[in-house]
């Protein structure tokens, strides 16, 4: 690939970046991470990427964010999405709902709620997310304190998961192995860097339809236009008027979809295009990990108190989005009417507890191994 073929090491990139702002390019972004990945940066080099990027706007420009997903994407480890029964065009849609983070709301665990109710509605999700990095509880983190063995899914296993439970979750430092070198700097910089956006255009399964979440407004046409030039169709991009990274319970959500012809659409949606009410954000903030957990299972297991009254069609209004989006509703009232019956059915829980299973044979298929070495 040509940043292979014009490797440079990431302090000449700097230095274009910092006393040549004007002709630093996409290839060269790329050219950065890809030094970066090969393990060759220092820490003191790698800070001042970032920072120069975040100063010069990079997460500003459709291009140069496009240019990072496509150079983190080839680093990454793919799953290959066929089984002995079935080939990849057998398995059809696969999809996503996932958000940047770091809009300040600290929101219940909603994207991994509605990715858990859509699946149980019949529709194949890959789920890739993370650890909690700017709220309290992330969506690994909530899965993994309800027996979810996340950390042992790899490559191989990714189909099966998926053709057997309709679920699969991907740990980004699993399946993005590379980018391990830049955790610890990312961590202490402690300001959001272009690379905060790249999670939800990185799923290495590459779905064939998306919502992602972004956690500002000025952010929704640029992730747009990305998706555009990395050539996905029939994604979605949402962001709550509030500057939420996810489809708004309190009132309006703006929605930047690229169509099947490859056009943006912008549009505006409203709770009440569900059939839904709307409820202050205050009323469906998160918690700690302990509480998120027993509001999870308050909800799939159908016994609702007053208090999980918003948060429920919090869920509903985003697996309805997401259901519409994929087909499997054909309005956004029936994709929230289908959210909420599968809510209630009890089919979410089975589905989970079916998940975590799996999870857990394939962790102690792994010790097994471990044990005859």
């Amino acid at each position: 690939m040509a940043q292979a073929r014009n490797h440079k090491h990431l302090r000449e990139i700097l230095k274009h970046l910092i006393l040549e702002p004007e002709g630093f390019t996409p290839e060269h972004a790329a050219n950065g991470l890809h030094s970066i990945m090969r393990g060759e940066a220092s820490e003191a080099q790698m800070g001042g990427f970032l920072a120069a990027l975040k100063i010069r706007g990079v997460d500003r420009q459709p291009q140069m964010i496009a240019a990072l997903a496509q150079e983190m994407l080839s680093s990454a480890l793919i799953p290959v999405l066929e089984t002995v029964r079935k080939g990849r065009e057998e398995f059809g849609i696969v999809a996503d709902i996932v958000g940047t983070g770091g809009d300040g709301w600290n929101t219940f665990n909603i994207s991994t709620t509605s990715s858990l109710v859509a699946a149980a509605a019949g529709l194949q999700v890959a789920k890739h997310g993370s650890r909690a990095s700017s709220s309290n509880c992330g969506s690994a983190d909530l899965l993994e304190s309800l027996g979810c063995e996340l950390g042992t899914i790899s490559p191989p296993d990714v189909a099966e998961l998926i053709s057997e439970h309709r679920f699969c979750f991907l740990f980004a430092s699993t399946f993005h192995p590379s980018m391990r070198y830049l955790a610890k700097t990312r961590r202490d910089l402690g300001f959001p860097t272009p690379f905060n956006v790249l999670g939800p255009l990185t799923n290495p399964v590459v779905p064939t339809r998306a919502v992602i979440g972004v956690h500002s407004k000025y952010l929704g046409p640029v992730m747009a236009e990305a998706l555009k030039i990395l050539g996905h169709t029939n994604y979605a991009v949402v962001c709550g008027d509030e500057n939420l990274d996810e489809i708004s319970i309190a009132g309006a959500t703006h929605v930047w979809r690229i169509q099947e012809d490859g056009e943006i659409k912008y549009y505006t949606i409203h709770p009440s295009d569900f059939g839904v009410p709307t409820h202050p954000l205050s009323d469906a903030a998160g918690s700690t990990l302990e509480d998120n957990k027993a509001t999870l299972i308050r909800l799939l297991s159908n016994k609702l108190e007053e208090r999980d009254i918003p948060i429920r069609d919090f869920v509903m209004v985003n697996t309805g989005f997401l259901l519409n989006l994929c087909g499997l509703a054909e309005t956004l009232k029936e994709g929230a009417d289908i959210a909420r019956g599968t809510l209630e059915s009890g089919r979410v829980l089975d589905l989970l507890n079916n998940f975590a299973k799996a999870t857990q044979a394939l962790k102690a298929q792994e010790e097994q191994k471990s044990a005859q070495h």
